[in-house]
């Protein structure tokens, strides 16, 4: 094998992804099963998951899909024993999923707190925990966060106080996992992406006045690409990285340089 297949060598490897459906998710799926992984999806838009299931199936990939809304504790211990029946204990996982909350802070309701932090923080530490005991048996595997520029910065474009806690909490679970579970080996890393036009955020981008000071803020002046952000994803979670761990890797054109 050459020395670069070796480098981002998955074969064998089964991927658990949340948010799989679309975006970074989706396409960090795709490249982890190109490296050779087995990938499972998780949503709760259980019609756009099977279009993506079937359309990665189509071209060759080991692929399974599970419809479950993450922010429900007691469907989790399910997920991953469905995807361990399938393929064998998850030696990757990808806390993907994301909610977003573009309000004042003191329009943020109790409720809406706690939805944002059940998504984007409880459920990542959750999983983490339920995949842990099946990296252990397998001699380590890959943890990777998807955080946020807005993790590590106060932003300042727009109101977001909810998904900044949420972020900013899951880069520091990042570290103190990696802390703890290193010793068995599990590397536990983060991908700090800036913004990605999607279709989630295309029409918000879109509206006059907001994509002109965000591209001013990156040296590189553009937004990052979904491939940006899941090569990231990928190199994390390859035997390239087999020596990092804790680390918080912003694929954010420049942004945090300031």
């Amino acid at each position: 094998m050459a020395i670069l297949e070796e480098l981002f060598d998955l074969t064998g490897r089964v991927a658990l992804i949340t948010g799989g459906a679309r975006g970074i998710g989706l396409e960090s799926a795709r490249l982890l099963a190109e490296a050779g992984a087995a990938v499972a999806l998780v949503d709760r838009d259980g019609e756009a998951l099977e279009a993506a299931a079937a359309d990665l199936r189509a071209g060759g990939v080991r692929c399974l899909a599970v419809t479950a809304d993450i922010a429900e504790p007691a469907r989790l211990p399910a997920v991953v024993e469905e995807v361990s029946d399938w393929a064998g204990a998850p030696d990757i996982l990808v806390n993907n999923a994301a909610l977003v909350q573009r309000v004042p802070a003191t329009e943020l309701t109790p409720d809406m707190w706690r939805q944002a932090m059940a998504v984007n923080l409880d459920a990542a530490f959750e999983l983490s925990r339920l995949v842990q005991p099946g990296m252990v048996a397998k001699g380590g595997g890959a943890i990777v966060n998807i955080a946020s520029i807005m993790a590590l910065s106060g932003g300042g474009f727009y109101p977001i106080a909810s998904y900044h806690a949420s972020k900013g909490a899951m880069v520091n679970l990042t570290r103190g996992l990696a802390m703890e579970w290193g010793p068995l080996g599990i590397r536990v890393n983060a991908v700090a992406p800036t913004w990605i036009r999607t279709d989630f955020n295309r029409a918000f981008l879109d509206q006059p006045g907001v994509s002109e000071p965000l591209l001013a803020s990156m040296p590189l002046g553009r937004f990052a690409t979904l491939r940006d952000a899941a090569a990231a994803v990928l190199y994390l979670c390859a035997p390239a990285a087999a020596m990092v761990t804790g680390h918080v890797l912003p694929v954010d054109g420049g942004y945090l340089a300031h």
